[in-house]
């Protein structure tokens, strides 16, 4: 990959917007594959007012936009480009969130795949985790074994018209969620496609709200 192509050479790119007090809870949105932060951001005036929103761009150029890891296929991270890029962001994010300011990941596609992999490294450091119409990152060297997240908070939003990403990936993560992984977990489904309805926005909302009310 040349250094054109890849955004690790420094700290993200990021797209802010609600409360500029630097202790004030931090939610950080995760676009999808080939999309931006600008794009994402928008969503942030969706939801509670309050916390600081962060919107930061991938770091591998890719189609116009930017991507979280190099892909095995649709849905599948290549282990090691996770892994890499996941170090780059928790270092970014320790700079702007040390210990005690409470952080929300909200990933979309791609950036819920990266949101996954992130809770499954880590799955109590966030006060919760949102999967957008996405998959967890299966095989792609984190452990999916049963009550791995024991203590997380996990949302999950999915289409039942999303022809994106792999139903079987859709159908397994929404499975580990809610029966096997031990996170308590908010779902959201109905019958649109690969994008957000207002209904899930808005449950979406209320989860955000409610976990940044219960980490306060």
């Amino acid at each position: 990959m040349s250094d054109a192509a890849d955004g690790r050479t420094g700290p993200p790119v990021v797209a802010s917007a609600g409360s500029s007090d630097p202790a004030a809870p931090l939610v950080v949105l995760l676009h999808g594959r080939g999309s931006d932060e600008r794009q994402i951001v928008t969503l942030a005036g969706h939801l509670p007012e309050g916390p600081a929103y962060a919107a930061v761009r991938a770091p591998i150029a890719e189609g116009g936009g930017y991507a979280w890891f190099a892909n095995r296929g649709i849905g599948r991270p290549v282990a090691e480009s996770l892994a890499e890029n996941m170090a780059w962001f928790r270092a970014w994010l320790q700079e702007v969130a040390p210990a005690g300011r409470p952080v929300v990941l909200v990933g979309f596609s791609g950036g819920a795949a990266f949101a996954g992999g992130l809770l499954l490294a880590e799955p109590t450091r966030y006060a919760g985790v949102a999967l957008l119409h996405g998959t967890l990152p299966f095989d792609a060297g984190l452990s999916v074994e049963p009550s791995q997240l024991e203590g997380a908070h996990t949302f999950i939003a999915q289409g039942d018209g999303d022809h994106v990403i792999p139903r079987d990936l859709l159908d397994r993560t929404w499975a580990y969620l809610r029966e096997e992984s031990g996170a308590s977990t908010r779902s959201h489904r109905d019958a649109g496609g690969h994008g957000l309805s207002a209904q899930a926005v808005g449950a979406l909302a209320g989860w955000v709200a409610e976990r940044l009310d219960l980490a306060r």
